[in-house]
């Protein structure tokens, strides 16, 4: 595996499939979607080939390849993956895939195009995750910004041309801070040495002052936590998700958020750890605001995207708690929040796609008692609703209660916040769950087996046919079939993935040690 440029055949292997779309212009919609299935399965296949062949006991990168490509200007090709990347390179192929199946049906109109965009932009992300050279990470950066916005703007809801050029300008003006960062960075290390590089290992072993570090920190952490997104610069993600098709939001939330996670663990830590350390205490404030108005705008959602939305604030707010908290129960539970954030979230759009082709509203009012009917939908649900909310056993609870315990180490205070908002995620999750699974949808006429009448009728008191909030169109949930075979298989990954990293968790602890090993020593001088 080592003798294979396998990082380069996962990158590239949806850019090839893309490249054949392109060419075969008269391509029916069949021929275009079992390409981009075959595209998108290679690269999948190849990542699990990588993360199987991956030592989680060597230091450093693994699979790296280096191919000389601007030496005058120190421009290299240089790729690798460690403990930090290698997961996320698994994620971003697996959910490409899912996203692939789940556009099968609900994307009808410009499908080549569709595809083509979408092939396009797993390459953006793959190569964000491997690039080990900052010229090329920056490149790869901006090709994600691309096809996220044409994805959003042409194939998205009513209001998808605002939301697409919202998150087109937001992302650009970071993207142009941290292009600031790079040319600065570049030039302050060859003052130092001479030697011109953009090699981000290399880079890592300069001596900075701290004035440096405090402007370089800054332009880089303000183009990561725009992604994030953290608190205030979150106003993009919920118009972004709410106008995004299905499948652009289980990338948007499953991997495009994790890029700025990511970009912490792998730029700013390592590169400017005096200044990491200055900037912590007023990043983790941020951090628990943006995990409790995450938490509190979702309890008050009545678009149940939108819901979803805001709860991914509140979650990613978790990430950013456990790595400034700049210890080792943070780190790792930073990155397993992440994992987990992109099984269960990316999962939840799916549901709610789901119920969205069937009923053409995402409005909460309007659904209940889909249980009876769906009862395959609704296991799903409840799984993915129990792991959101962090209950033992399931993905969510083990990154967040190492988030919690990295943050309490840290700042008892933010700790305590912390963990006062698992009540609120247990309260807008459940109330949730009830309200589509279980209450009877506004105006269904009540089941004559339902014990509630039952009771009612003894009582001699006449039942409520439906919710209270009759004023949105009802929903029977009697006409809806349940989840097809292409819908249960993109959420039965996902379901497994979400209870083994709940229930035996060590393997990805172990993956990701040696890797969260060296940025703790390079920020703090002590190990995991």
């Amino acid at each position: 595996m080592e003798r294979l440029p396998i990082l380069s055949l996962i990158t590239y292997s949806p850019l090839v499939g893309a490249v054949i779309l392109f060419l075969w212009a008269n391509a029916s919609p069949r021929a275009v979607r079992w390409i981009a299935l075959v595209a998108s399965s290679v690269s999948f296949l190849l990542s699990i080939g990588m993360l199987l062949a991956f030592d989680p006991h060597r230091s450093g990168m693994q699979f790296s390849e280096t191919f000389e490509w601007l030496p005058e200007l120190g421009i290299a090709y240089r790729l690798g993956v460690d403990g930090i990347s290698a997961p996320l390179v698994g994620l971003t192929t697996l959910l490409t895939l899912i996203a692939v199946i789940a556009s099968w049906e609900p994307i009808q109109h410009r499908v080549r195009e569709y595809y083509i965009t979408l092939l396009l932009l797993a390459t953006g992300m793959l190569g964000v995750f491997v690039s080990l050279d900052l010229f090329l990470f920056y490149i790869f950066w901006e090709i994600v910004l691309i096809p996220m916005a044409l994805i959003i703007g042409v194939w998205g809801s009513a209001n998808r041309v605002y939301a697409a050029v919202k998150f087109f300008l937001y992302t650009l003006a970071g993207s142009l801070l941290m292009l600031v960062g790079i040319v600065a960075l570049y030039q302050e290390y060859f003052q130092q040495t001479g030697v011109r590089t953009l090699d981000v290992l290399e880079l890592a072993r300069g001596q900075y002052s701290e004035t440096f570090q405090f402007w370089a920190f800054l332009a880089f952490f303000l183009a990561f936590a725009i992604k994030v997104p953290m608190w205030p610069f979150h106003t993009w993600l919920p118009d972004a998700h709410v106008e995004a098709p299905t499948a652009g939001s289980v990338i948007l939330a499953g991997v495009l958020l994790k890029m700025g996670g990511y970009g912490f663990l792998r730029f700013n830590l390592p590169l400017f750890p005096d200044a990491t350390r200055e900037w912590a205490p007023a990043i983790v404030v941020l951090s628990v605001i943006a995990i409790l108005y995450g938490a509190l705008m979702a309890l008050v959602q009545r678009d149940f995207k939108k819901l979803v939305a805001y709860s991914s604030v509140s979650h990613m707010g978790f990430v950013t708690l456990g790595i400034f908290a700049l210890n080792q129960p943070g780190l790792s539970g930073a990155m397993v929040v992440m994992l987990s954030h992109g099984f269960v979230t990316s999962a939840l759009f799916l549901i709610v796609g789901i119920l969205y082709e069937r009923a053409h509203t995402r409005e909460l009012a309007a659904f209940g008692g889909l249980a009876r009917n769906m009862p395959i939908f609704a296991a799903f649900f409840g799984l993915f609703a129990f792991a959101s909310l962090g209950l033992p056993g399931l993905s969510g609870f083990v990154g967040e209660f190492l988030a919690l315990l990295g943050g309490f180490r840290a700042y008892r205070w933010a700790g305590v916040l912390g963990t006062a908002v698992v009540i609120l995620a247990a309260w807008y999750m459940l109330r949730v769950f009830q309200r589509v699974a279980l209450v009877r949808a506004p105006g269904e006429p009540p089941d004559p087996d339902d014990p509630e009448l039952r009771l009612a009728t003894a009582r001699g008191v006449p039942p409520i046919a439906g919710g209270s909030d009759t004023h949105h169109a009802p929903v029977d949930p009697r006409t809806f079939p349940d989840v097809n075979w292409r819908e249960a298989l993109t959420l039965a990954p996902l379901a497994l993935l979400t209870v083994w990293v709940g229930v035996y968790p060590l393997p990805v602890l172990r993956l990701i040690e040696s890797a969260l090993d060296a940025v703790l020593a390079a920020v703090t001088g002590s190990r995991l």
